[in-house]
């Protein structure tokens, strides 16, 4: 099942996406909260405004370096343990929405991955338990501030910036996450294509291994890591990343005015 955020210019409402990803059968409530009733109004995608399907209430962890050959191209090896940082919910934006680059970054870089949606509280989760807690998956871009990144020490600056989250196109409930390839693309050149059977520490570890830390609320976002091919994105170019199974998540880059 898909579900989508979106708004016709009004308040924001949720949908189900048809499997074209044509058309969204509008719901009532929030679906990580209250029980789906269809209303019975549909919509064609091409004629509403799509935002992110989910706004973290209370965080989105990233996961550094969780490929190895990612790793090996920032100088590096993939940690033994998963890598962990937080990025506030301020961050968050939706399909199309632009990406603004602050003047007091020069170094911008894309970072394709498959996002994890909680659905349920969740603390001291054993891995082989994991996978139960998950609402469902989306797309994000972990859209980081090289520069800052490596200036500040550590990352929440440079991963945390307003608009530096892009999520969706929606929500997919039913994925296996062990093998989705992951490919980005900027201004329609292919500069990322992997799978998430290549990372170091697959989802089910990196759910049980944050849960370890920090009590995992319904919404909460996990972002599992990037493959290799990461480089620099300037103002007035465009990213895309698709992954098997759920879709697109287009972002225009801008300069802040």
């Amino acid at each position: 099942m898909r579900i989508a955020r979106f708004t016709t210019g009004e308040d924001p409402v949720y949908g189900l996406v048809d499997g074209a990803g044509e058309k969204i059968a509008e719901i009532t409530g929030d679906p990580l909260y209250t029980k789906i009733e269809l209303t019975g109004a549909t919509h064609l995608v091409a004629d509403v405004r799509l935002l992110a399907p989910v706004i973290p209430r209370s965080k989105v962890i990233g996961i550094g370096r969780n490929y190895a050959d990612h790793a090996k191209e920032m100088g590096g090896e993939a940690p033994s343990t998963p890598l962990m940082f937080l990025i506030p919910n301020t961050a968050v934006v939706g399909p199309g929405d632009p990406v603004v680059i602050p003047g007091f970054t020069q170094e911008v870089s894309y970072e394709g991955e498959l996002a994890v949606v909680i659905g349920r509280v969740t603390k001291d989760v054993p891995a082989d338990q994991a996978l139960a807690t998950v609402f469902g998956y989306t797309v994000a871009n972990d859209v980081t501030a090289r520069d800052l990144q490596r200036g500040d020490g550590q990352w929440a600056r440079a991963k945390g910036l307003d608009t530096f989250c892009p999520l969706g196109p929606w929500i997919e409930t039913s994925l296996d996450p062990s093998a989705c390839r992951i490919r980005t693309t900027l201004d329609g050149d292919v500069v990322q294509d992997g799978s998430t059977s290549d990372m170091v520490h697959g989802v089910a570890e990196l759910i049980a291994h944050a849960s370890q830390a920090f009590t995992l609320l319904p919404g909460d976002v996990i972002l599992t890591g990037t493959p290799a091919g990461v480089g620099q994105v300037v103002a007035g170019q465009r990213v895309e990343i698709e992954i098997d199974q759920i879709g697109t998540l287009a972002n225009p880059f801008v300069d802040a005015d």
